[in-house]
């Protein structure tokens, strides 16, 4: 899908400026995007190292473990067809817990595994069965409670609010994943969505090896998730005084700020303590779990790094194809077109690329999510609502496919519905808490 974008917005722009006589700007525009694509790439790396750093922090202090315990018994109820003690909960547990906590290295090796158990289970071989829908719905809702990637990137673009996009893309994401299971719940039940009528009458044929075997990453993510570190009793009890002092401040903080509503107090104190309060958090958690906080921020680090060079190929050809498709004015054709329609919800047209993209490709979105900031601000409105859609939603068609792929699904049944309507409401909620924040 995403080759056939960037072909429509490179050949796109090309007849669009013959068309208007003016290719010569496109002689302009590529350089610049190029230059651009490279220059965010390297003020990138500093805060993503910075990040990956703390939540390497996060994951050695077996953080993932303690909040899969947490939701073991939720995910029991919303999958009560599985046995106790299944692998595939287990699996879709773990799955779910990176998500939240942005480790994507742990959470796709977790997800094949998922779908390799659930389809042992499965009574028809090759269609979606209800606890592969409603995992894959959750899965691509977009559950995060940390969008630091998103934040590291606002944050090399010099935002004075980096860190602000956190409650809102909190509350988004938990809008969309409610959604996705209230959906996914409702459309099972349809007699147009029942198993039997997708059935094949020629049996699946029997796959030679198990799924599992050789899945990229799968022995660290076990490792990951096997993490069980206990407090230490002296540096909890040092840590714990350091936060009450901590939270000493930050009372006074709030007590000596002027006469404002709760919500203008709320984004002042997010404003002004949340980043410095996590940073904080998470180094004392390190701590008190007697986890090596220094050599294990500098591991993170370095993968950091590493993602934000493998990442400048991505940015040079979506911002290029964006600059090329922005010079040749197609873009503002296409955004005056849309305008009248999404002015009605008040959705901003030059946000509309950003939606239409997020459910193809997480690079693609980033490169969009980048070019809109670095054109519109990541301060401006538009640069925080692309920053809450890209932290609140997920790539839908992508993991559809490569997980039901996985187990060689040909009838997804009401999957790809309740997926897209979390990534409608997932917009729409970005929509309303970026208003409601900004």
């Amino acid at each position: 899908m995403l080759n056939g974008i960037f072909v429509f917005l490179v050949a796109g722009a090309v007849l669009f400026a013959a068309w208007q006589g003016n290719t010569h700007l496109l002689n302009e525009a590529w350089p610049e995007s190029a230059k651009a694509a490279v220059n965010i790439s390297i003020g990138l790396i500093g805060a993503m190292a910075l990040w990956l750093g703390f939540m390497r922090i996060l994951r050695d202090a077996g953080l993932m473990a303690s909040l899969a315990r947490a939701l073991a018994p939720v995910m029991r109820r919303l999958f009560p067809e599985i046995p106790d003690g299944h692998p595939a909960l287990s699996a879709m547990i773990m799955n779910i817990t990176a998500n939240m906590l942005g480790l994507g290295n742990a959470a796709t090796p977790f997800g094949l595994k998922a779908m390799q158990e659930l389809d042992r289970l499965n009574p028809i071989k090759g269609v979606s069965t209800n606890s592969m829908a409603l995992f894959l719905a959750m899965n691509t809702s977009g559950v995060a409670v940390l969008p630091l990637g998103v934040i590291a990137i606002r944050a090399s673009m010099e935002s004075n609010n980096a860190g602000g996009i956190f409650f809102p893309s909190l509350l988004a994401t938990i809008c969309s994943t409610i959604t996705a299971v209230l959906v996914a719940k409702m459309l099972e039940k349809r007699k147009a969505f029942a198993m039997e009528n997708y059935a094949n009458t020629e049996p699946e044929p029997e796959q030679e090896a198990s799924l599992s075997d050789g899945i990229k990453g799968m022995d660290e993510a076990e490792e990951i998730a096997s993490m069980r570190v206990p407090f230490d009793p002296i540096r909890s009890l040092v840590s714990g005084a350091i936060g009450a002092a901590l939270l000493l401040f930050l009372a006074r903080f709030v007590w000596n700020l002027p006469d404002l509503s709760f919500l203008d107090t709320f984004k002042t104190v997010i404003d002004a303590w949340l980043l410095p309060l996590l940073m904080a958090s998470i180094v004392l958690l390190g701590f008190c779990k007697r986890v090596k906080v220094y050599e294990s921020f500098i591991a993170g680090a370095r993968e950091g790094f590493d993602i934000a060079v493998m990442i400048i190929p991505f940015l040079v050809a979506i911002l290029v194809a964006v600059g090329l498709f922005r010079a040749s004015g197609g873009l503002d054709t296409l955004t005056a077109w849309v305008a009248p329609m999404t002015s009605l919800i008040g959705f901003p047209a030059e946000a509309l690329p950003m939606a239409l993209i997020r459910p193809l490709s997480g690079s693609g979105a980033m490169g969009i999510m980048t070019e809109t900031m670095s054109i519109h601000g990541p301060d401006s409105f538009v640069g925080f609502l692309v920053s809450v859609m890209n932290g609140s939603t997920e790539t839908t068609f992508y993991v559809v496919a490569l997980y039901f792929g996985s187990v060689r699904v040909r009838a997804a049944r009401h999957t790809v519905a309740a997926c897209l309507a979390a990534d409608g409401v997932g917009i729409g909620a970005a929509l309303f808490w970026s208003r409601l924040f900004f």
